[in-house]
């Protein structure tokens, strides 16, 4: 069963010992609410997940834990029918045990875009909000943070981030809960924080912005990724009805107002360092996400549109100083 224990036991002589005297009873009225439905049944198979210690981890270049070659009980078509048991995947790629998973999304694209922008994470305590099944948690990893946490309220992408979890050997530096940023007292104890592919979801837009400087230390960097649209500092699209078939889109502000909203807020230093159109290569159907994808959202006859005749999907990346 997923529980939380090693999480306490690691932020409890830490500078985020006072989230203690909320979380814990947060997590429990979530276990109570996921006692029935899918949940179970997908913790079930991270049970039945083999236990065999990683040869290789690289978290610098990619997500690869054991490169195929060990030997285990089932083997490495086991592993991949139980993870495909996990469906849909949705951020990645991971390549685990001689399984890859080819996700939806090229996440690795988005990490090699930002990476050259932000500050070193060697040494940092980060918090990744809407982190998915944890990708970019674990390249965070990779650039030597020393503790990540990750919050997004989907039980499934809690039960893969174990899954992978439980392959790397339970690493006690990397932890996800299934909680919303509303839910998360005023830290002020991180010294990175991450929102990537979250703020067109939130209803208001700047409530978020403060969510997250509540969560930063002093000096402590945000990190910002959200879809866009061209246009000055007062362009804001507000969709009627669903953009690219999502009806929680909310608000799509262009990068420069995006860029008003963060100093309005009280960032300094706030910087537009990337912005382009989401390519079809990096949002796609696979065998581990079979639904509909990118392509299936853009009108057939005008790419630039979506079906409901939009902007087509224009990601930023704005880094700002709290």
């Amino acid at each position: 069963m997923i529980d939380f224990k090693q999480f306490y036991q690691r932020i409890a002589d830490s500078k985020l010992s006072h989230w203690l005297e909320t979380c814990p009873s947060q997590l429990a009225q979530w276990r109570k609410l996921h006692t029935h439905g899918d949940f179970p049944k997908w913790e079930r198979v991270i049970a039945k997940l083999p236990k065999v210690e990683a040869n290789v981890i690289d978290l610098k270049t990619q997500v690869m834990i054991g490169d195929g070659s060990q030997e285990f009980n089932g083997g490495a078509q086991k592993l991949e029918n139980l993870l495909k048991c996990l469906h849909p995947w949705r951020k990645g790629p991971f390549h685990l045990h001689g399984v890859h998973i080819d996700t939806e999304w090229r996440s690795d694209w988005k990490w090699d875009r930002l990476l050259p922008h932000i500050s070193p994470l060697k040494g940092r305590t980060v918090l990744d909000v809407g982190c998915g099944s944890g990708y970019h948690m674990w390249r965070m990893l990779g650039e030597e943070a020393e503790l990540v946490i990750g919050v997004d309220p989907s039980a499934l992408f809690l039960t893969q981030f174990n899954a992978v979890k439980h392959l790397a050997g339970n690493p006690d530096s990397i932890h996800l809960l299934p909680l919303g940023i509303q839910e998360l007292p005023p830290l002020r104890a991180f010294d990175t924080v991450f929102s990537m592919g979250v703020l067109y979801h939130r209803t208001s837009p700047i409530d978020h912005l403060m969510q997250l400087k509540d969560q930063l230390n002093k000096g402590g960097e945000l990190v910002l990724e959200t879809l866009v649209v061209e246009g000055d500092e007062q362009t804001v699209l507000v969709p009627e009805g669903r953009y690219q078939q999502m009806n929680n889109c909310w608000f799509l502000p262009s990068a420069k107002a995006l860029k008003l909203w963060l100093e309005k807020c009280d960032f300094k230093d706030v910087r537009i360092v990337d912005e382009a159109n989401t390519e079809l290569g990096e949002q796609r159907s696979t065998e581990w996400m079979t639904w509909h994808s990118l392509k299936d959202y853009l009108d057939p006859q005008d790419p630039s549109k979506t079906v409901e005749g939009h902007p087509a999907p224009r990601r930023a990346i704005l880094v700002a100083t709290k």
